[in-house]
């Protein structure tokens, strides 16, 4: 239930793998898919729409030595921004993200539990930055380096 599919997870493991480097310092696709053996194709597909949406998470640069770096401070990206940029407008069922519904709208009685699923879900998403979820180490581990 409400797993992330492959193109985001692609996703965060470029921008860990960039967000490592020293700035500045450009990465392709090829390396990102030679480094965690991710398809060439998926992987460049990714990084392509990081870079070409409006407000864009990454800094293309074309030609025989380009590549790819981070553009933004990935503490002011959540979750969210990223999920909507790899899939679009995020909806866990139909009724949700569509307004014509589905074929048992008049009758059913859980589309409003399932918007406010939906809307607490987004809500995490949005609150939690790429920088939290790639680069900081979680309380858990931390404390488990303190008593360790």
């Amino acid at each position: 239930m409400n797993k992330i599919n492959r193109k985001f997870e692609y996703a965060l493991m470029a921008l860990k793998y960039m967000s490592q480097k020293i700035p500045g310092e450009l990465t392709s696709a090829k390396e990102v898919s030679d480094s965690f053996h991710t398809p060439f194709d998926a992987t460049a597909r990714v990084m392509q729409q990081m870079a070409q949406k409006e407000n864009g998470l990454l800094r293309a640069e074309y030609g025989a030595n380009g590549g790819y770096q981070i553009s933004k401070d990935l503490a002011r990206v959540s979750v969210l921004d990223l999920i909507e940029m790899i899939e679009g407008p995020t909806a866990l069922v139909k009724c949700v993200g569509e307004k014509k519904g589905c074929d048992i709208q008049g009758t059913c009685n859980i589309a409003s539990p399932l918007q406010q699923l939906n809307d607490r879900l987004n809500g995490f998403y949005e609150n939690l930055s790429l920088k939290e979820l790639l680069l900081e180490k979680s309380a858990n581990s931390k404390k488990a380096e303190l008593h360790g």
